[in-house]
């Protein structure tokens, strides 16, 4: 009876583990899936972070970059500075 118990044990374990392997918390078909989320995530995080970049060097620029603003503001609004006059040309059309 010994004889045919332990081997009987030993495949019924085996089974199990198998089971677990592919039906479990830690499937094979989980994790596969888990490991495509992980690449669609970083993906996404990469491009995040670009836009990040982005935002950055335009937020440095505009807390630095002087010039830009002042520029923006004399084309856009029409701002001049003290003691400045503003001289605009009109040309007409033929």
């Amino acid at each position: 009876m010994a004889n045919r118990f332990i081997p009987a044990l030993l495949v019924a374990l085996l089974l199990v583990l198998h089971a677990q392997l592919w039906f479990g918390r830690g499937s094979v078909p989980k994790v596969s899936s888990l490991k495509q989320q992980l690449v669609t995530q970083d993906l996404a995080n990469r491009d995040a972070q670009l836009r990040n970049d982005q935002l950055v060097s335009e937020v440095r620029d505009l807390q630095e970059g002087l010039d830009m603003v002042e520029e923006l503001a004399r084309q856009e609004l029409g701002m001049v500075k003290p003691n400045e006059i503003f001289v605009q040309i009109a040309q007409s059309k033929r």
